[in-house]
């Protein structure tokens, strides 16, 4: 937003979000969305989506990479977008699947614990508190 001089009036307009959900989130009420994150880069293509979500590396892409950027990052037919985590960091494609068939398959492990040695609970009292700041005891006979 400041690298393009814009207010955040303008810049919401700009990435057709309306102004209230854009000052949400610069006052740390709201988290950003992936439909933020999504709306900036079609207005911006040459926008780092790495630096746009994590912070990392250069504000824009270099002319050779905008370009394999673009290529990664277009939106299939079905709309559907797919994580590539094939460099360590996850980027957004299209025209690879995320599967999960190389990941060792791990049974989660049921720790049971018994009790032997622990007698039963019961209840020793009760105490109900009212909204005129007075409270009654009840205590179970025995």
């Amino acid at each position: 937003m400041e690298s393009q001089h814009m207010t955040q009036q303008v810049f919401a307009s700009f990435i057709e979000m309306s102004p209230a959900t854009l000052s949400s989130i610069f006052n740390d009420r709201t988290k950003p969305t992936l439909n933020m994150v999504e709306a900036i880069k079609r207005k911006i293509p040459n926008l780092s989506t790495d630096w746009l979500m994590f912070g990392i590396g250069s504000m824009y892409l270099d002319s050779a990479s905008a370009t394999d950027a673009g290529s990664a990052s277009a939106v299939p037919a079905s709309g559907e977008r797919m994580l590539n985590f094939d460099d360590g960091q996850p980027t957004l494609s299209s025209d690879s699947a995320v599967t999960f068939s190389d990941v060792p398959r791990v049974s989660p492990t049921i720790n049971t614990v018994k009790i032997i040695d622990k007698k039963p609970r019961s209840i020793t009292e009760i105490r109900i508190f009212y909204d005129d700041q007075t409270w009654e005891t009840f205590v179970p006979k025995k």
